[in-house]
């Protein structure tokens, strides 16, 4: 949130989206991100449903409040808008974003029986807030996927009440969930768990990272 203006968070949102496209993260309509713009009453910016992310443009985000209805702007919220309001208000985020990568989905597949995983030992790990070592372990919950949205919320309140310390979710098949308390802070944990998500995916190392 910070000092910054709704158009300039709008427009934010969609540079964000068209970079992730173009990293291969939120290929087509997939993924979908937001921003809190108003925590009294609360009011969060998030894109539409089923826009070309490459192409995400500021007109293109909408406004709502804490029930998933519009206040702004024209065209459905994302299906997974209560998965947004769920994590800013339990977390305090100031922002969520919400990725389809292929890594995710491989890692997410791989480590879906156990319930998530732990990665260890990386130095990239640094770059999530409030971790100084590379001796960190960081455990990923991974949530079962569906399209009943209401059951979902609930399995991502009971992951974030069990797991406070995470830095985000995968939902298994799907993608992953993460957020910071700004733009800036959350575009730098999807670059971190997708960096970390890549490696575990090419190297397959579930003996070793996933010891809890």
């Amino acid at each position: 949130m910070g000092t910054m203006k709704p158009i300039e968070m709008y427009d934010s949102i969609a540079e964000i989206g068209r970079d992730f496209h173009a990293r291969g993260w939120s290929v087509g309509t997939s993924g979908n991100f937001s921003a809190v713009t108003s925590r009294e009453p609360f009011r969060m910016a998030l894109t539409v449903s089923g826009v070309d992310k490459g192409k995400l443009t500021a007109d293109q985000i909408l406004v709502i409040d804490e029930s998933q209805n519009v206040i702004e702007g024209t065209g459905p919220p994302s299906a997974e808008a209560r998965l947004h309001v769920t994590i800013a208000r339990l977390n305090r985020a100031g922002a969520v974003l919400h990725t389809h990568s292929v890594w995710n989905n491989i890692v997410s597949e791989a480590w879906g029986d156990r319930g998530g995983l732990t990665i260890e030992g990386f130095e990239m790990l640094k770059g999530l807030e409030g971790v100084r070592t590379h001796q960190h372990r960081e455990w990923i919950p991974i949530i079962e996927n569906s399209q009943d949205y209401d059951l979902l919320a609930r399995s991502v309140e009971r992951a974030l009440g069990d797991h406070p310390r995470s830095h985000g979710f995968l939902l298994r098949r799907h993608g992953l969930y993460t957020w910071g308390q700004d733009l800036i802070e959350a575009k730098r944990h999807v670059e971190i768990l997708e960096f970390l998500m890549e490696v575990l995916g090419r190297t397959n190392d579930g003996h070793r990272q996933d010891s809890r």
